[in-house]
């Protein structure tokens, strides 16, 4: 009984005291007559030996996993505020199966410096007895994880446990790479996003005006769904909200004429640039659901997803409009700098997916990369290489 309680407090964060509440005690004895209550210390050293025994398994299991991969992430708690960085492990076990478990949370100094970083993981990886079984490392696109995970590609090398020495290794993030060259074509439409934001706050500050709007959207014969506010720090919620406003455009100056005060009309220019930037990004909120909409995205599908949106910027930066060939310019850039060199870790999984082999890779590299045939060809040497190593 106190294993299940402890499992219940661990997996809904109950705080421990809730064991000692009078309705708790009363329920529990309600349906098990022979129940005892118990203290919070009780259940948290309840709690400890089921961390520990979990902990055992996990350790059984990462030790018959053969190659390990790992992805870091870092952020500040706003509640603590403290820096994290948590690390997560990828494996196979022995029947196939994709288990994805998270190792340790580190508490990081506020400057958040590369030998941190590389000294957290590297104690992770001793503590859990797996520092000769990494296959590769993703983090986010920042300098300080390019300079640790540089220092701690020479550590490994050193042991001679890294496949196609060290090439594989240190991994970008597909999704972190989206985002920034999402934020650099939003950034061109920033005072036009401002205002459609300001004026549906302003909109739903109240039922009155909600009201209003619904009836100038019913006036111009809008019969889609109500407005809504993006989370500023989400850039697909940025583009839903500027896709449902683009709905509502013509009910806009309409309901100018019902609240003096509205100050918030985009111009029919404005608008046409959401309208040319929404279908651009369109091709990154779909590939941005494939790579992180899924609990366990594998790299056999980023391939054709980083072709589309090469394919959308190469086409953008054709365009006769000038407006959106000044916006593709900048997201070029980014794409080149993090994608321009033969990205050899989501190319091996394309050719190791039965669908695709090599064939996917040839067709794809001609658009992504200049030198096409050369990284064809250092792709078919990794792939004789990882044979031979295993």
């Amino acid at each position: 009984m106190r294993e299940s309680i402890a499992n219940w407090i661990l997996s809904t964060e109950q705080p421990f005291a809730t064991v000692e509440d009078v309705m708790f005690v009363k329920m529990m004895k309600t349906a098990t007559p022979l129940f005892e209550k118990v203290s919070r210390v009780t259940i948290t050293s309840d709690c400890f030996k089921v961390y520990e025994h979990e902990k055992k398994r996990l350790k059984a299991l990462t030790k018959a996993a053969s190659k390990i991969s790992l992805t870091i992430d870092c952020w500040k708690s706003s509640h603590q505020k403290i820096e994290y960085m948590v690390i997560i492990a990828h494996f196979v076990d022995h029947n196939w199966r994709l288990w994805k478990r998270v190792l340790r949370f580190v508490h990081v100094p506020p400057l958040r410096t590369a030998v941190d970083i590389a000294d957290g993981i590297y104690k992770c990886l001793q503590e859990w007895e797996i520092k000769d079984k990494i296959f590769t490392i993703s983090v986010d696109n920042a300098t300080y994880n390019d300079k640790a995970l540089r220092r701690l590609k020479e550590t490994f090398r050193e042991r001679k446990k890294l496949s196609c020495g060290g090439r594989l290794f240190h991994i970008r993030c597909c999704a972190h790479i989206l985002n920034l060259l999402v934020k650099d074509g939003l950034a061109i439409i920033d005072h036009i996003i401002g205002d459609v934001r300001e004026g549906i706050k302003y909109i739903n500050n109240s039922e009155g005006r909600r009201l209003n709007f619904s009836k100038a959207a019913h006036q111009m014969q809008i019969r889609d769904r109500k407005l809504m506010l993006d989370v500023q720090t989400r850039w697909n919620s940025t583009y839903d909200m500027l896709c449902m406003a683009l709905k509502f455009k013509d009910a806009f100056p309409r309901y100018a004429e019902y609240e003096p005060h509205f100050h918030h009309l985009p111009t029919d220019e404005d608008w046409e640039n959401v309208q040319s930037v929404c279908e651009i990004l369109k091709v990154f909120k779909v590939c941005t659901n494939i790579i992180s909409g899924s609990d366990y995205p594998t790299a056999n599908l980023y391939l054709i997803e980083v072709f589309r949106v090469k394919q959308t910027l190469d086409k953008g930066s054709l365009s006769t409009n000038d407006f959106i060939r000044d916006m593709v310019k900048k997201m070029k850039e980014n794409f080149d700098k993090y994608w321009g060199e033969c990205h050899l870790v989501i190319a091996i999984a394309s050719v190791l997916d039965p669908w695709f082999k090599m064939k996917l890779v040839e067709f794809c590299f001609p658009t992504l990369y200049q030198n096409s045939d050369k990284n064809i060809k250092e792709v078919m040497n990794a792939l004789y290489e990882m044979c031979s190593e295993y």
